[in-house]
């Protein structure tokens, strides 16, 4: 069975930055996710797209097909008070908060002064060229939860 929409495919990889550094992998099947569906980065899975199980590839990735060019404007001062009084406020901790319309913005603090925190919205690997080894594991069709709920199961 091909990789396709409306597919649950499963996956082993590996992701390596520009610098060849490790960032994330998943081995022995663990990864799984409803192709189609947006659940990951665009250029990997029109990479995947008519593949089948048992095939190999690698995968590389400008920032335009992965996470995007990093975007100062995402960059801004906070007040530090905004940050619960037990937490930790310090470069590279994250912190979740919510954007304007109520959805989920990771943050990222990069620099602490007495009265303010610089926190940084793009996503880690931001501006990043990622280079992807994976092994597609497993295709099956999605059960009608998987495809109503938009994610394997």
């Amino acid at each position: 069975m091909q990789v396709a929409s409306q597919k649950v495919v499963t996956l082993d990889y590996t992701l390596t930055e520009s610098q060849g550094q490790v960032v994330d992998q998943s081995q022995g099947g663990q990864f799984a996710y409803l192709h189609g569906s947006n659940n990951i980065i665009p250029g990997l899975e029109n990479a995947l797209e008519g593949k089948e199980a048992g095939e190999e590839l690698s995968v590389t990735l400008e920032p335009e097909e992965a996470y995007g060019e990093r975007d100062e404007r995402l960059i801004q001062n906070v007040p530090k008070d905004m940050f619960p009084e037990e937490a930790e406020v310090a470069p590279g901790n994250q912190f979740q908060a919510q954007g304007p319309d109520g959805s989920p913005i990771l943050l990222t603090v990069t620099a602490v002064q007495e009265q303010e925190v610089e926190v940084d919205a793009n996503h880690p690997l931001a501006g990043e060229t990622l280079n992807f080894a994976v092994k597609i594991v497993d295709v099956r069709e999605a059960t009608d939860d998987e495809i109503a709920h938009g994610h394997a199961h």
